[in-house]
């Protein structure tokens, strides 16, 4: 699952990102260890599976579902690669649209990227890390924009799994590249942060300290660099703060959901500069649900079946802000 990492580790070599050459490489060992995920076998047969076509005659990165297509390839061809994506299910972030194949994920990311994009700094030659990127659909929407390198970071090996079909058939060309790591443990680079742009979507509320997690994302920014932060939020009339009782929306690791204020002072008191909310949107049941690729519950499941402006717990409905922000 390592080898695309090969040509990695020479992109790094004199740049601030040195340091990575020397500690990432045990830390990946570690994370690809079998006995730490039982499903890894199952996931790497189907990966051997998928790895046995050829990579696609034609790619296409900037459509909302990342397009991968050949001429000639059969109708059998196409059900036994079907049937191998499907043992890499539930498929969350996407889509993608594989030799004819339109794997319907449960989130429309490219909604997401749509509200994100008209926002950023352009991203042509930028380095680029995505913290929690999922199976990379982001990633190849970055490499459309003709980014100079563009990293993922997530520690599921599922979504790891997923990028590399994926990236098996948009072929080599791209410099993209996924670590199976979480953030904290990416070294502190020399010189300054390594990357000119980082995002960060739909993590802050994950953490248990998300001042925490805003400083790490700082530290790996560059001076001047653009931090994307997307992330759950409450209105402002419901207060400053809520940290929920047990479970938000049926999840059980959410910690904090802040104000679109608290939030920006949150981000204004780590040092961030130029602190501003571009997008504020509830999330529909559009642009999250069960499809056949994610057969599991989803977020009308989540909401009150009487008020879809409230949680099943009676919080306020997923809003979601997109807010930017500079490292001085």
């Amino acid at each position: 699952m390592k080898h695309h990492l090969d040509s990695l580790w020479p992109r790094l070599k004199d740049t601030p990102l040195e340091l990575w050459i020397q500690q990432l490489p045990a830390l990946i060992d570690e994370a690809l260890h079998p006995e730490f995920n039982g499903n890894l076998s199952r996931w790497l047969d189907a990966l051997n599976q998928i790895q046995q076509f050829l990579p696609a005659q034609t790619v296409e990165l900037n459509q909302a579902a990342i397009q991968m297509s050949s001429d000639n390839f059969t109708q059998t061809q196409g059900q036994q690669l079907e049937q191998a994506l499907r043992q890499l299910m539930p498929w969350r972030k996407g889509p993608f649209a594989v030799q004819g194949i339109y794997i319907d994920t449960e989130w429309r990311s490219d909604w997401k990227w749509q509200r994100v994009r008209p926002h950023l700094a352009p991203l042509k030659n930028r380095k680029i890390l995505d913290v929690g990127c999922g199976s990379g659909y982001h990633l190849w929407r970055m490499a459309g924009e003709e980014a100079g390198l563009v990293i993922g970071i997530d520690p599921s090996l599922l979504f790891m799994a997923q990028f590399l079909a994926i990236r098996h058939f948009v072929g080599e060309a791209h410099p993209v590249y996924f670590l199976p790591l979480p953030l904290e443990v990416l070294p502190e680079s020399k010189y300054g942060g390594g990357f000119d742009t980082v995002f960060s979507m739909g993590v802050l509320y994950h953490r248990r300290s998300p001042l925490d997690h805003l400083d790490e994302l700082k530290r790996q920014l560059r001076k001047g660099g653009e931090l994307v932060l997307e992330t759950l939020v409450i209105p402002a009339e419901y207060g400053q703060i809520l940290v929920p009782e047990d479970r938000y929306a049926q999840m059980r690791n959410v910690w904090f959901l802040p104000s679109v204020a608290e939030l920006t002072h949150w981000m204004q008191r780590l040092g961030f500069e130029n602190v501003r909310c571009v997008d504020l949107d509830q999330t529909s049941i559009e642009e999250q649900r069960s499809t056949d690729w994610m057969q599991w519950l989803s977020l009308k499941d989540f909401l009150d079946p009487n008020d879809s402006n409230k949680t099943v717990e009676g919080y306020p409905a997923p809003l979601r802000a997109v807010m930017l922000a500079n490292k001085p």
